[in-house]
């Protein structure tokens, strides 16, 4: 089985600090948020350049090359509600260690995002929804399937298609958790790769106790066979519980230094 692939999430204009130094083209905050993610073990990086409008495609061009050229063509999610944007980002991507990340597409305004990166050789993350949450299971299996048809009808390979339940603001919404677990098992039953935000479970509760919630959930989440998860990879608990995973899942063989890998 493979091991779980981190998509870090820190480097996204809903933070201040992060849009402030995009529009401004300034490399040093953008380089140090990337470098701890990736020291902290991620795998991918997620590049949240927001809607951008106007400029995106320039923007994401800088960003791509700015993280690739110093950090050996580091793999990368382009994620803006700008397709032009993400064109330009793929135009100008490394694939040495991967293939670009599209994020996301889904069942409704969105579902062109599939076809962008079916024509583009790109992985994409399939959102399970259309212009809502899903109301329940059957829902959401209805838009895996249409947009797993979509994908294939347009070349892509199921693998490439990485399918996103929505993880759900347990305040407020807490009797429908197990279910968006059982729609994991359910994607891995049909050999489907998956994925989502993972912190948004635990949206509105204190910073004290998110980390332990995240925790918890990618846990369960991960014996139910989730096989990605976009996170915050500095958070120490968090990705010492998905290495502890991986191991129980067979993913990562034993050793007391299993934590240090």
């Amino acid at each position: 089985m493979a091991k779980f692939i981190t998509i870090g999430e820190r480097l996204s204009t809903t933070a201040p600090a992060v849009n402030k130094a995009f529009l401004e083209r300034d490399e040093e905050p953008i380089l140090k948020r990337a470098k701890q993610q990736l020291d902290a073990g991620a795998v991918y990086l997620d590049v949240n350049i927001g809607p951008a409008e106007g400029y995106g495609p320039d923007l994401m061009k800088w960003a791509v090359q700015l993280l690739q050229s110093h950090f050996d063509n580091v793999p990368l999610a382009l994620d803006t509600a700008n397709m032009a944007a993400i064109e330009a980002g793929i135009s100008v991507y490394n694939r040495e260690k991967g293939k670009p990340i599209v994020n996301s597409a889904d069942a409704g305004s969105r579902i062109e995002y599939l076809d962008l990166a079916a024509a583009n050789d790109a992985i994409c993350i399939a959102l399970c929804n259309a212009e809502g949450i899903a109301k329940d299971n059957d829902e959401r299996m209805g838009y895996c399937q249409m947009l797993l048809e979509r994908g294939m009808e347009h070349g892509m390979e199921a693998e490439d298609m990485w399918f996103d339940p929505l993880f759900l603001v347990v305040k407020g919404m807490q009797d429908k958790q197990m279910q968006v677990l059982e729609f994991i098992k359910m994607l891995s039953d049909m050999g489907l790769n998956s994925t989502g935000g993972l912190s948004n479970n635990s949206n509105g509760m204190p910073k004290t106790i998110r980390p332990i919630m995240d925790s918890a959930l990618v846990a369960m989440a991960m014996m139910q066979g989730l096989t990605s998860a976009i996170v915050n990879p500095n958070d120490l608990r968090l990705m010492e519980t998905i290495k502890s995973c991986d191991v129980f899942r067979g993913n990562t063989l034993y050793a007391d230094s299993y934590l240090e890998i």
